[in-house]
């Protein structure tokens, strides 16, 4: 039986939980789906320098995974939905590897942006996946926790995705940590094979046709719609934001290297805190009005980093996150609690417009920078962000 999101206890966020097979292959999931995902952020100075590219030429190999992405997470849906999760979730773990591998032989920038576009093929199947695993293999007042869970750690994944590159690059180049990245990559897929249970209470869609009938029917849902827009508003600021800092953060007068320009996506890890405290906030303040104030503070950590100082645009970003994933969080959560068939879809539609986003995100974003720098990036996300607060204050409605 599907579990009746609406009746998830949100307070369970907070919870004690006991590290489980399941939990510690939940948090497997969060790390896989994005370790891999955002690695070359840090890097794009570099890949500048070495390959002798434009910033908007190197960003291309941000915003690809991302449109990857966009293209195939409601076929991954429809496929969970057909063939179980924990097999569609293991084997695309073990696919992603390839890709990273041959980041790492790559001798061109044309080469580096096929294998990242390949890359991102092979995340919808973990990251949409997993969250339909959870809602149906754990008891109802068990699932919001470990959605939680699974949240830190994928805020957890995309830090180190930025942070470990970073940090190898210096030691042993940008193909040296692409290498490095694929076997962690080898770590986790190896790990949740093993701790992973097998689907007990999944039921199995009876045919393809019937999922995705239910996939286009969701298009008839206005929340969800404009949920899966929120998405897409939200990944397109974070990409705006977190990738052209390192060049200005690169440039005069602060002139950070690429170990340093790695430090700063610490910032990240403010969502691992925010995250799991979203149950509580959303019992206190409905859903709807903690989205619409954390999207003002996530608006007041963006005009921080426009400060000439690299402490404030260090807090900045690290109130930009805190208050970004919680947005985040909460759409994801929404998409669940609205959806009451085809579950996998309509998660796998949030990731096909939230990656969309991104992708598109990172175009924009380079135009901006190259018509106003800095201020022009942030402008374009401020825009996107009074967006969102529209779509949230038109189309949500707190159960």
């Amino acid at each position: 039986m599907l579990v009746q999101w609406s009746m998830i206890p949100t307070t369970h966020y907070l919870a004690p939980m006991v590290l489980d097979r399941r939990r510690i292959a939940v948090i497997f999931c969060g790390l896989c789906s994005f370790i891999d995902l955002w690695a070359t952020q840090a890097l794009l100075p570099m890949l500048a320098d070495e390959l002798h590219a434009t910033p908007v030429a190197v960003s291309l190999t941000v915003s690809m995974p991302p449109l990857a992405i966009a293209l195939v997470a409601p076929w991954t849906g429809i496929l969970a939905d057909v063939l179980g999760r924990k097999r569609v979730i293991v084997a695309a773990m073990f696919c992603l590897i390839v890709p990273t591998v041959m980041v790492g032989f790559s001798t061109t920038l044309g080469g580096i942006v096929l294998w990242r576009f390949l890359q991102g093929l092979f995340v919808p199947p973990i990251f949409a996946t997993t969250v339909a695993y959870i809602a149906d293999e754990f008891p109802p007042d068990e699932a919001t926790g470990a959605t939680g869970l699974y949240v830190s750690a994928g805020v957890f994944g995309g830090f180190l995705s930025r942070f470990l590159t970073a940090q190898m690059a210096d030691q042993f180049g940008w193909r040296g940590a692409f290498l490095g990245l694929a076997l962690v990559t080898v770590a986790l897929a190896v790990g949740t094979a093993w701790l992973m249970p097998r689907d007990r209470t999944f039921v199995r869609t009876a045919t393809l046709m019937l999922s995705v009938t239910q996939m286009v029917a969701h298009f008839r849902d206005k929340r969800l719609v404009a949920t899966w827009s929120i998405g897409f508003c939200a990944l397109f600021t974070f990409v705006t934001v977190f990738t052209f800092v390192a060049f200005q953060l690169a440039a005069p007068p602060f002139g950070l290297s690429t170990s340093q320009l790695g430090m700063i996506f610490f910032a990240y890890l403010a969502g691992v805190i925010t995250t799991p405290l979203v149950g509580k906030g959303v019992a206190i303040l409905g859903r709807k009005n903690l989205v619409l104030i954390s999207l003002a503070i996530w608006a007041g950590g963006l005009l921080l980093t426009l400060l000439p100082n690299l402490a404030a645009i260090i807090v900045g970003l690290t109130v930009a996150a805190a208050f970004g994933f919680i947005c985040q969080a909460c759409s994801t959560s929404y998409v669940a609690f609205t959806a009451k068939e085809g579950r996998s879809s309509a998660v796998g539609l949030y990731v096909t417009f939230y990656y969309l986003g991104g992708a598109v995100g990172g175009v924009v974003a380079g135009l901006a920078w190259v018509i106003a720098g800095w201020p022009g990036c942030i402008a374009a996300a401020l825009i996107v962000l009074a967006a969102v607060a529209t779509l949230v204050r038109r189309y949500w409605v707190d159960a």
